[in-house]
């Protein structure tokens, strides 16, 4: 059974994507995987500042709920990023958390698969592409972690609509079930 920690970054309420990883988390929890979810909305996410005192303290001088977060990333087995697509890219906010991230960098960090669950209301092939090279290039730094699946659910658009794609709620089903 390993640790799962999915990280839900949609700021909107009722959002498609945390209605897909409700999914994925069922899956994962039949699958005998022990998961928690951590919510983005109404968390504090501050800019890196880019001093890189984290490099040499493993603790960034900002105090803000991405120190929390991160103390849970490093003590994970495996993580799940889910986000929207914006633009062709993974939420802002999901950037920035992947830049405060960066304390676990020298750290004895805990995982080593990582996953990412999109969404966006376009449904061509290469939509979720710029997302996942994106997170492969947080998971490129750290050596003993890999960038191990994507599941991309397109052509969901309107708030709550994800509810009515059950073909999309069973992928996510069935990718939460396969999570390693």
């Amino acid at each position: 059974m390993s640790k799962v920690l999915v990280i839900t970054t949609s700021l909107r309420a009722k959002s498609n994507s945390d209605i897909l990883a409700e999914r994925l988390i069922a899956g994962a929890k039949d699958a005998g995987h022990d998961v928690e979810l951590i919510s983005l909305k109404g968390r504090t996410v501050k800019f890196c500042i880019g001093c890189l005192a984290c490099q040499k303290t493993q603790k960034c001088v900002l105090k803000d709920d991405a120190v929390e977060i991160a103390e849970k990333v490093r003590n994970a087995d495996t993580l799940v990023f889910v986000t929207p697509i914006y633009y062709y890219e993974m939420s802002g906010q999901m950037k920035t958390l992947l830049d405060r991230l960066n304390p676990l960098y020298p750290s004895d960090y805990r995982f080593r698969k990582v996953y990412m669950l999109s969404v966006a209301a376009e449904d061509e092939e290469t939509t979720p592409q710029k997302a996942v090279n994106g997170l492969q290039g947080w998971v490129d730094c750290f050596e003993k972690a890999e960038l191990a699946g994507s599941l991309f659910c397109g052509g969901i658009n309107n708030q709550g609509e994800a509810e009515r794609h059950k073909e999309q709620l069973d992928r996510a089903y069935e990718f939460g079930r396969g999570l390693k």
